[in-house]
């Protein structure tokens, strides 16, 4: 075994350094602090992170405080614009003059903020005598010029510019029953001319008597509602444009079998004309219909059949009306509601009965007497020698006429247009003159109003036109 000896006496022990750090530069600053001198240390929330306790742990909760009032101060900002922007005032007009009010505020709160006092209605029975004052409407509300019902006021909602007008509240009858009479309009038919048009359509009047039932007054009211009467306007075209001459050539009582020479001259002559056809012929000729459509003329109906109207009443005669628009629509594939009536005959009484199915009825201001089998020239000599501006002229396109009708077609339009005349359909006519234009928009379909209703006649019955 080793013998050790040590160098020191065991009898006083070594002096050891207790605190490394007196050798770092920060240990030297504290031991070079003076006595009495208040010092700021790391731990303060100075100079650098770190400290006694771990680093940066000071310095963070020292902090925290600050940031949670920060965030609640930008909260509060967000939240205060919120309220000021959801409670800004806007500018509106209140009963005429500049206001404020709270954007989307009621005109219920309106009132209130402008401490608006109307005062109400009064509550009246049936024969206007007052059954309770102030027991009517309580305020009378304009909103951009509407109404508003009371019962909207609290949900009515204001926006920037919006004009309100707040008035006292209106007088409410009591609770009434009524016993309504309808008044119908009557007819008139004025005036002269191959074109006849509904002008002015009837409207129903109304007359009341009132119950009340919390007084049990009666009170006849008398007219509430004044009736419309229907007026037929019966009217030739006059061309407006000065230094031209028009014409219009229609057929009647088609299609036949020689229809498609006369679609077939027209064309050649480029002209224009108008086509009026029998129902049960449609039937007999369909394709001569279609040849007409596609070839542009206009088509109206002569009816179902060759029935003279004058005669024929309620149901038949809405029967023969119908049942020939309706042929031509199938067969053609067009619409039209112009009538032409056989032998243009169409009475007051027919017009109250059926003119809701009619745009217009259209009769003529020459007639060619082909019909009576006169001969090619005296047919040209007659429409040539009769006609001026704006006429219609009547040809027949039936079995019996229709072939001389194909010999004098040529010959007249040569004539007419050596004349000076342009030869148009009837639709085309009408726009030459621009009032009648005006007033009779279509002869496709019928422009009745919702609220019309068919008039009355005198009891004496009607006169034909």
């Amino acid at each position: 075994m080793l013998n050790y000896t040590i160098s020191y006496s065991t009898k006083k022990k070594p002096h050891y350094r207790r605190n490394n750090t007196d050798f770092l530069p920060g240990g030297r600053r504290r031991q070079q602090r003076k006595p009495g001198v208040q010092y700021l240390n790391h731990s303060q929330g100075f100079g650098r992170r770190g400290g006694r306790g771990g680093r940066g742990m000071g310095t963070n909760n020292s902090r925290k405080p600050y940031a949670f009032i920060a965030v609640g101060c930008a909260f509060l900002f967000f939240v205060a614009s919120i309220i000021w922007y959801a409670n800004r005032e806007v500018d509106i007009t209140l009963n005429g003059a500049d206001a404020k009010a709270r954007i989307n505020s009621s005109i219920e709160q309106l009132i209130e903020d402008q401490q608006l006092e109307p005062t109400p209605g009064n509550l009246l029975a049936v024969d206007d005598s007052v059954l309770k004052k102030e027991g009517g409407e309580r305020v009378s509300v304009k909103l951009n010029g509407k109404r508003v019902s009371a019962n909207d006021l609290e949900q009515t909602k204001l926006q920037p510019g919006d004009k309100v007008e707040v008035d006292n509240g209106c007088d409410f009858y009591e609770e009434h029953d009524v016993q309504a009479t309808e008044i119908a309009p009557t007819l008139t038919v004025e005036g002269r001319g191959a074109i006849k048009y509904v002008k002015t359509w009837g409207v129903p009047g109304r007359s009341e008597i009132w119950v009340g039932k919390q007084s049990g007054i009666t009170a006849d009211k008398g007219v509430v509602q004044e009736v419309v009467n229907c007026e037929v306007v019966c009217r030739s075209v006059s061309p407006d444009a000065k230094g031209k001459k028009y014409v219009a050539l229609t057929f009647d009582e088609g299609p036949s079998e020689n229809t498609q020479q006369i679609v077939k001259i027209l064309q050649e002559k480029s002209v224009g004309a108008t086509f009026f056809l029998s129902g049960d012929m449609v039937k007999k000729y369909p394709d001569s219909v279609k040849a007409i459509a596609q070839a542009g003329f206009d088509i109206g109906s002569n009816t179902y059949s060759d029935t003279d109207l004058s005669g024929v009443s309620g149901d038949d005669l809405r029967s023969q009306i119908s049942r020939g628009f309706d042929a031509i629509s199938k067969a053609s594939d067009t619409s039209t509601a112009l009538l032409r009536p056989p032998y243009g005959s169409f009475t007051q009484e027919n017009w109250a009965q059926a003119m809701d199915l009619v745009s217009a009825v259209v009769t003529w201001n020459i007639d060619s007497g082909d019909w009576t089998l006169p001969g090619v020239q005296a047919v040209a000599d007659t429409v040539v020698g009769s006609v001026s501006n704006g006429n219609i002229v009547l040809l027949t396109d039936n079995a019996s006429t229709s072939s001389q009708t194909v010999e004098a077609l040529p010959l007249i339009i040569d004539q007419l247009q050596a004349a000076g005349y342009e030869l148009l359909s009837l639709s085309d006519l009408i726009k030459t003159d621009e009032d009648l234009a005006e007033e009779l928009k279509s002869l496709t379909k019928v422009n009745m109003p919702k609220d019309a209703a068919l008039p009355q006649i005198a009891a004496d019955g009607g006169n034909s036109e």
